[in-house]
């Protein structure tokens, strides 16, 4: 009986880590196709722009993968306490690991327009903002592989920043289509881009906050640290 026992819970455990490995390959597949994303539009890389579009299968697949193994943790298992929240939890974090790599993947297809090779507008701003959120989302996806509750945090309350860099560059990219027509059709697709880095960057900070309930058991506040804008809302 106690062999049986000993092998349930070895099994349970294992059950547990394969799929904590999955979400980790998922986690590390939508940094990449953020990456590539980033630099297909800073660098006008089409190669870039192809990786980020290619991966997007992939991360579907191991979301469906993921779900799959919580439905059968929780028919066969019944965890409780933290396991359960940490179960739980998975749904929610790979659906938005998944919502991140669509994010990213529109990105990347946007960047190949052609209206965006000969634009006239500077893109150190969506630069920056490309930087800041792809920080954001390796540090929440450290925080996930680590169960970390403090960087976790960290994340949640960095979701400020890109607020203030998006609704900088939404005033920047207006500004450049009043000055100049012919700038419309580019700055409306920078727009959208820059709208799909924001989204990616609170996606991070949902995982985050699932990240902090999974490690804690507390709920962060309802309403987070956002940065301010007239004119638009989020």
């Amino acid at each position: 009986m106690e062999q049986e026992s000993a092998h349930i819970v070895s099994s349970y455990e294992q059950e547990l880590e394969q799929m904590r490995s999955m979400m980790a390959r998922m986690g590390g597949l939508v940094e990449r196709q953020t990456s590539q994303a980033v630099a297909a539009i800073a660098d006008m890389d089409e190669n870039a722009a192809g990786v980020a579009s290619d991966l997007d299968p992939q991360v579907d697949t191991l979301e469906r993968d993921v779900e799959a193994m919580v439905i059968r943790i929780l028919a066969l298992r019944s965890p409780v306490a933290g396991d359960l929240r940490e179960v739980v939890s998975a749904l929610k974090i790979t659906g938005d690991l998944e919502r991140i790599g669509d994010c990213a993947a529109s990105i990347a297809r946007r960047s190949l327009r052609v209206e965006l090779v000969n634009a006239r507008v500077s893109l150190s701003g969506l630069r920056g903002m490309g930087r800041l959120v792809q920080d954001n989302l390796r540090r929440a996806i450290d925080a996930l592989g680590q169960r970390n509750a403090d960087l976790a945090r960290e994340v949640w309350q960095s979701d400020t920043a890109v607020d203030e860099l998006y609704n900088a560059m939404f005033r920047e990219l207006v500004t450049y289509m009043m000055e100049d027509p012919r700038n419309i059709s580019a700055c409306t697709h920078l727009l959208f881009i820059a709208k799909n880095l924001e989204r990616i960057g609170d996606h991070a900070t949902n995982i985050a906050e699932r990240v902090y309930y999974t490690a804690t058991g507390e709920i962060l506040p309802v309403v987070r640290p956002r940065g301010s804008f007239s004119g638009q809302g989020s």
